[in-house]
Formats: C-alpha cells, sequence, structure tokens
C-alpha cells in the first residue's frame, strides 16, 4: 500500500469518526426540540410564567435562576481562574514543588464526582459557613466544579502564544507583568472564551452538585423588589433557587402532576436552546474583543 492511499484511507477514516460525532449530536438536539417545541409553541407564556406544584405551570423562575447562578458563578470563579492560569503560564516554574502541587491539585479537583462536589458544598457552605440552601451556596459549589476546567483552558491559551511576542513585551522594557496582562493575555482572549463557554455550558446544565447547595424549592419571588438583602429579591444571594436543570430531574423523578413529562421536554428545549445561544453570542462577542484589543481588522 503506497502513501497517498494510506492518507486517503486515514483521511476517511477521521470525516468517519467526526461525522459519527455529529450525528451523535445532531441526533441528541432533534430529539430534544422534537419533544419540547411543541409545549412550547403551545403555550407561549409557558417560559414567563412561574411553576405550580399543582398544575405544573412553567419555569419562569427556574431559568431566572439558572442564569441568575451562572452570573454570580463566573463573577467568582474567572478570576481565580484567570489568576491561576496567568501564575502556571507565565510564572511557575515546571520544576518547582509548588507547581507540581497546584496541578495535582487541579487534576484531582477536575475528576471529582458532580454529585461529591455538591455534598462537600452541603458539609461545608450550607452547614459550616451557615449560609444554608441558597444562591451563594451553589455559586461557590459550581466554583469548585468549574475552577479546574478553566484554569487549564487560561493556561493552555496562554501557553499557545508564540514565545515571540513575550520576547517582543520584554525586550520593549515592559516587565513580565505588564507582558503577560498587556500583550499575552489580549492575543488569548479567543480562547479564553472558548473555554468560558465550555465552563458555562456545564454550569447551566449541572444538577447534582445544586441539588444539595442551591436546594430544590423557590421562595415567592417579588419582581418589584431589588433589594439585594431581602429574600423576596430576585437578585438576593441567600435564597434558595431551584434552577431549570435541577426543576427537570425533579419532575422526572418526584413529578406527581399528569404533565410532568410535557413540562421536563419544554424546559430541556429551553435549556438547550438557551445553552446554542449562549454559546454563539460568547463566540461573537469573544471575537469581537480579540479584535478590539489586538486592532486587528
Amino acid at each position: 500500500m503506497n502513501a497517498k492511499r494510506s492518507d486517503k484511507i486515514a483521511t476517511g477514516v477521521l470525516y468517519v469518526l467526526s461525522g459519527i460525532i455529529v450525528l451523535i449530536l445532531a441526533f441528541l438536539l432533534a430529539y430534544i426540540l422534537v419533544k419540547g417545541l411543541p409545549v412550547i409553541f403551545k403555550d407561549p407564556k409557558f417560559i414567563i410564567t412561574a411553576s405550580n406544584p399543582l398544575t405544573g405551570g412553567g419555569i419562569a423562575v427556574q431559568l431566572f435562576n439558572s442564569v441568575y447562578l451562572l452570573i454570580v458563578t463566573l463573577i467568582i470563579s474567572v478570576p481565580l481562574s484567570l489568576g491561576a492560569g496567568i501564575y502556571l503560564s507565565e510564572y511557575a516554574n515546571r520544576k518547582h514543588w509548588l507547581t507540581g502541587v497546584v496541578r495535582s491539585a487541579i487534576e484531582v479537583l477536575s475528576s471529582l464526582p458532580s454529585i461529591v462536589v455538591g455534598l462537600f458544598g452541603m458539609l461545608i457552605f450550607v452547614l459550616q459557613f451557615g449560609l444554608g440552601f441558597s444562591v451563594l451556596s451553589g455559586a461557590l459549589a459550581l466554583t469548585v466544579f468549574n475552577l479546574p476546567l478553566m484554569t487549564r483552558n487560561v493556561e493552555e491559551s496562554l501557553r499557545a502564544i508564540p514565545t515571540s511576542q513575550r520576547e517582543g513585551g520584554l525586550a520593549l522594557g515592559m516587565s513580565r507583568w505588564e507582558t503577560a496582562t498587556q500583550v499575552i493575555l489580549p492575543a488569548a482572549v479567543p480562547g479564553i472564551i472558548t473555554g468560558v463557554i465550555l465552563s458555562s455550558g456545564r454550569v447551566f446544565g449541572e444538577a447534582a452538585a445544586l441539588i444539595y447547595t442551591a436546594g430544590q424549592t423557590n421562595l415567592p419571588i417579588n419582581w418589584a423588589n431589588w433589594n439585594p438583602m431581602s429574600l423576596t429579591s430576585p437578585l438576593s444571594l441567600f435564597r434558595p433557587a431551584e434552577t431549570l436543570a435541577v426543576h427537570i430531574w425533579a419532575l422526572n423523578t418526584e413529578g406527581t402532576i399528569s404533565t410532568a413529562q410535557q413540562i421536563s421536554a419544554g424546559a430541556s428545549a429551553v435549556l438547550i436552546i438557551f445553552v446554542l445561544l449562549f454559546n454563539l453570542g460568547a463566540r461573537f462577542i469573544g471575537n469581537r474583543i480579540h479584535k478590539k484589543l489586538t486592532s486587528s481588522n
């Protein structure tokens, strides 16, 4: 067998494997949307109506809780992951024992099942810190769950920038910190945004860790009350918050109403749609930020 034929066979195998991945994703998306979209089209108020334990209702509160938890989690985890990623990429000595400890900690955290992170969050944040089942407890647990992936992605994005750019910054008299933040970091923005997208998708669809930290119930919310210190405010960090993923889980495991399966299907479709919209929007924003920071056309 000559080299050209071997190359064609290998290329064909890679195309087939890639096609299988695309087909699996397409099948999952199609199945969820076909099951769920009719529920939304039948009652468009499904998305803006609060849930009802007797009749089922909608998913407005759960959807808001999911978005709010995602925002709070990113506010906590993005600065931590950026700092850790910059340290590991630009400052850490690969042979130093501290670097090995940090990398080992990241690997161990990334291998923990989400249910274990949820139990840890319940013991530490809910009980030990006295935060109770709340948005803040859920966000802190999701930060523990999310931090390894984001840190690793930031580090890899920074390492992917050519060494010549670092040398150019240092040659111009810039300090290592100035080179990292003003030269390397802007060039790595698209890769970092991609990492945030991937981790955000995990956060938005996470259920196991939130069952034990954010809770499975919702307090009555006063949408006119925007005082974050009030438990009836949608912005409160100390109220229990059932998310969309937890609501879907509860409907399929504990739901007793006759429309539980239909509500679950509609909620699943909304969850998928929001994840897709967030991914596409974040990629667009990331590319615009990259062009602005690097002054490229």
